[in-house]
């Protein structure tokens, strides 16, 4: 008996998707937004680096409608290139139609990993690392302290020094490749810290997860900031992660249940405004309305109307110049999620041009993505290493000593890759910076 040929019909009938759940959360117009200009080629991190016309925005959107459309199957390459999506965003900013590519990508990627095959599916160990460690803090922290030891001791550097950790499996690796140096035990902020001077605003203060596990600092500056400049500052308990790291990794319902409990948490009633530090969960937050049901849209509308990025909130709130000086030069790299996602792009400028002494120096392609993309790193390693070296080079050719980003993901990624070139270049929130100039640091 000779074996059928799988025909069209075929493929239609056996999409590789859940087509039905697909069209319960896009709307079909969104795919018909696309004029397929180009336009957005540009500025795609992986159609620059490939030139594949399947690893552009309109591409995929072409991809993602033919699979819609039953004309097309789920096979391995039509996988192969929407995986290949770093979700920046940067397509949005560049479209002159105003195509919504985020509400695309982000359903299918969900579909793809819930129907995806047995080896295709995100490994154990990686689906540990991203729904059972890192969106939890507490987790986090307690896995860091034997690294923290290890650090303080030497022994970590002495283990890359001899090679050891080759033997790692490879996820472990690129994960100890990124830590960054651990400072000493993390201090617990108050529930409430008082503002200094009379009193601007009252904000609540979102923590997140693996940010406030590995940058503490960086939150503590926050609050700092946040109080020099009036503002009285509240750490609600009970938060947790934003959920971005589940619902951009296919784990749509854990990613729900946290956006309800940040909802519950954070009553946009009580303050004039939630501050978010790190682009990726401000971004995440401010989706709540879209991808909750149509049931808690409002409760979600009035909860995303008090979400703001930190630098959005303080130049929106007028800030308070500082008087220390901060001789250094810095350039600045426009998080993804930040500049493509929530258009912000001249906020920290502002502030970093506040700050008496600093020269801002450009950053050449400042708003390419450098590969962090969430876990994009620890899931398509080599595209993230492509554009972390491109990033790199970039960084370099400014001469700067510090280089300035707003968002986790894009700190440790381009951390680093300043450890692989022994470069003398420090990488920090601008908000640290701020916080320095308030200081005298």
């Amino acid at each position: 008996m000779t074996e059928a040929k799988t025909t069209d019909r075929d493929h239609a009938l056996n999409p590789g998707v859940d087509l039905e759940w697909l069209a319960e959360r896009i709307e079909y117009r969104h795919f018909q937004e696309c004029v397929h200009c180009g336009l957005c080629t540009a500025s795609c991190p992986t159609y620059v680096e490939t030139g594949d016309e399947n690893d552009s925005p309109r591409g995929r959107i072409y991809l993602m409608r033919a699979v819609t459309d039953g004309r097309l199957a789920m096979g391995p390459d039509v996988r192969r290139h929407l995986d290949l999506c770093l979700d920046c965003r940067a397509c949005e900013s560049a479209c002159p139609s105003g195509v919504q590519y985020g509400k695309l990508i982000e359903p299918y990627k969900i579909a793809m990993q819930k129907d995806a095959p047995p080896g295709d599916r995100t490994s154990l160990l990686q689906r540990l690392i991203l729904h059972h460690l890192f969106p939890y803090a507490g987790r986090v922290k307690a896995a860091l302290l034997p690294a923290r030891w290890l650090q303080k001791l030497g022994v970590l550097d002495l283990a890359e020094r001899s090679g050891v950790l080759r033997l790692l499996p490879p996820t472990l690796r690129r994960m100890e490749a990124m830590l960054p140096r651990l400072s000493g035990s993390p201090s617990r902020l108050p529930e409430v810290l008082p503002p200094i001077g009379p009193k601007r605003a009252r904000v609540a203060l979102f923590l997140g997860c693996v940010a406030d596990a590995m940058y503490p600092e960086t939150t503590a500056a926050t609050a700092r900031v946040l109080q020099q400049n009036g503002c009285e500052v509240v750490i609600p308990k009970g938060q947790g992660c934003c959920g971005a790291i589940h619902y951009h990794s296919g784990a749509e319902a854990p990613a729900l249940a946290l956006a309800r409990q940040n909802m519950k948490t954070f009553n946009p009633d009580d303050f004039d405004a939630i501050v978010v530090n790190a682009a990726g969960c401000g971004a995440m937050f401010k989706d709540y309305a879209h991808i909750l049901s149509a049931a808690e849209h409002d409760q979600a509308t009035r909860f995303v109307a008090k979400v703001k990025d930190v630098s959005e909130f303080l130049v929106a709130l007028g800030p308070i110049p500082p008087t220390h000086a901060v001789p250094i030069r810095a350039t600045y790299h426009d998080a993804c999620h930040l500049c493509h996602a929530q258009q912000i792009r001249s906020q920290p400028r502002q502030l970093l041009a506040m700050i008496p002494g600093l020269e801002l120096t450009p950053l050449e392609e400042s708003e390419l993505c450098c590969g962090a993309a969430g876990t994009y790193n620890l899931t398509q390693p080599e595209m993230s290493e492509r554009l972390g070296r491109r990033k790199m080079d970039h960084i370099e050719a400014t001469g700067a000593q510090v280089v300035a980003t707003g968002n986790v993901g894009c700190i440790l990624q381009i951390a680093r890759k300043i450890k692989e070139r022994g470069a003398a270049i420090e990488v920090v929130h601008p908000v640290e910076l701020l916080d320095r100039a308030y200081r005298g640091e």
